[in-house]
């Protein structure tokens, strides 16, 4: 699962620090997610989405190749 969560801190000129407070994780988990080290679980990722006020597919969506027929 990839996401766009660093372009859309930027663009609403956010720190980690402001997502991580915003939806009641810490600066380590936002950045362990923006780095692929940790994908959140469903209710985290509706809550960062959300935080965003933007639907779940606009902020996660699945690697290249995911869904390719085998």
């Amino acid at each position: 699962m990839k996401n766009r969560i660093k372009v859309l801190r930027a663009e609403n000129d956010w720190t980690q620090a402001d997502l991580a407070l915003r939806i009641g994780i810490s600066r380590q988990a936002v950045i362990s997610i923006e780095k692929y080290k940790y994908l959140p679980s469903l209710e985290l990722a509706f809550k960062i989405a959300h935080a965003f006020d933007l639907p779940l597919t606009e902020v996660f969506y699945p690697e290249e190749g995911l869904f390719d027929e085998q």
